[in-house]
């Protein structure tokens, strides 16, 4: 079944949260953890992937946790109860997010005993992350992070559906958005690991206390019942984990091979720093900075262009452009956010950056009830309309090596936020 899904999460210092991410989407499954120390659940992992060590993570595409994943990116962090070396679990099936920042967790899936963040007059402090169809909701905890061999300490995530006493009931401020995606079915995951590129999933916008007539917010105080829209300081607001590592801090890379036709898997690498040593650097890739008013580039297609309003997504599972009117492209009838073509269509298009860097590129786009009718999770050549913007997903990874920058890092020959591949 498909079925339209989104996950694009806020990811800037300067913009509010919206989400773009289209997602594949069925039924069946649960959570897939597995321990390594402390208290937890044994098992195997389903969509989850080991570690290379060093800087380098080990991902894959495949099914998932919830066994129904397609063009998913799945990767394991390890998280600690701050401090410890004995409560600590493995957590996999977690996707892998360039359009987000922050770590996210299905509280199912977790088994340790992790730190409540409350304010100074101990309020337990929960956060409402925004998606274009539905919102996570959750507290926000402390945890020890460690991916392959890079650690962020005391780093503050998201427990998505958690029942903690206090943070339980969902405001109707953040309810009457959408659906709350809250479990493994709906996610698709065990959970959102956000390496985009902002280090805060808000930053200063959510540092300001709310206007008195604001229904809606990211960050919610939980002392009162509903819980209450807060301001909360950027130091204490979901992190991306890269940003505090010890080393390899400004940036990741996604490498991913060609992919030419339907696979059951399709594994790649999440490396960790960008010039920071003799495995990441940047070799021949074209950067592309973002604009620092809406965090995108520059891309046009068709004749039109879509100025700072296109980005690079690892958490789409498709190429999403323009709209069916405008391009032509017949869409599916029983999902009309994807394209059914009778035949590939190939098109054209260019990137720019706010640099004034440029590049054109070729893609494919088949028949997404075609391309699904099978059990293969890495699928290339789908995609869907967007109207307002252009959402370089998941395929566009493929065969590409994809430099993400974060934003006031120097990384490499250049400074964040940036692209580069």
């Amino acid at each position: 079944m498909i079925r339209f899904r989104s996950a694009r999460l806020a990811n800037s210092l300067l913009l509010p949260a919206l989400s773009l991410t289209l997602l594949l989407s069925g039924c069946g499954g649960g959570a897939s953890t597995s321990s390594t120390s402390g208290s937890g659940t044994g098992g195997s992992g389903s969509g989850g992937s080991g570690s290379s060590g060093g800087n380098v993570a080990n991902v894959a595409i495949n099914a998932g946790p919830s066994n129904v994943g397609t063009d998913l990116l799945y990767a394991s962090v390890t998280i600690c109860v701050p401090g410890s070396t004995t409560q600590c679990q493995t957590i996999d099936g977690l996707q892998v997010d360039t359009g987000s920042s922050g770590l996210r967790i299905v509280a199912s899936a977790v088994t340790i005993p992790l730190t409540q963040q409350k304010d100074s007059s101990g309020n337990p402090i929960a956060e409402c992350e925004e998606f274009a169809d539905g919102e996570t909701w959750g507290p926000v905890q402390i945890a020890d992070v460690t991916i392959a061999g890079e650690k962020a300490a005391s780093l503050p995530i998201q427990v998505i559906g958690s029942t903690a006493a206090n943070v339980a009931s969902v405001p109707q401020s953040c309810s009457n958005l959408g659906i709350i995606n809250d479990d493994v079915n709906s996610l698709e995951a065990n959970g959102i690991l956000g390496v985009g590129n902002f280090i805060q999933d808000c930053g200063p916008s959510c540092a300001q206390p709310p206007n008195s007539g604001q229904n809606f917010g990211l960050y919610y105080n939980c002392g009162t019942n509903p819980c209450a829209i807060t301001a909360e300081p950027v130091a204490n607001q979901v992190a991306n984990p890269v940003g505090f590592f010890a080393t390899d801090n400004n940036g990741v890379i996604i490498q991913l091979p060609s992919l030419s036709a339907p696979a059951a898997t399709l594994a790649g690498t999440l490396t960790f720093g960008i010039g920071t040593q003799s495995n990441n650097a940047l070799s021949g890739q074209t950067v592309y900075t973002l604009d620092p008013n809406t965090g995108n580039i520059s891309t046009t297609f068709k004749g039109t262009t879509f100025t700072n309003a296109a980005f690079l997504d690892s958490g789409s599972n498709g190429i999403y452009f323009l709209d069916a009117t405008t391009t032509g492209m017949p869409v599916c009838t029983d999902a009309s956010f994807f394209y059914c073509p009778a035949s590939t269509q190939n098109f054209s298009a260019t990137n720019t950056g706010a640099n004034g860097a440029t590049s054109t590129f070729n893609f494919s786009i088949g028949n997404a009830d075609t391309l699904t009718n099978n059990t293969d999770s890495a699928i290339p050549n789908f995609g869907g309309p967007n109207p307002q913007t252009i959402d370089w997903g998941l395929p566009f990874f493929f065969g590409r090596t994809v430099y993400v920058a974060i934003a006031g890092k120097t990384a490499g020959s250049a400074t964040g936020p940036y692209w580069a591949y």
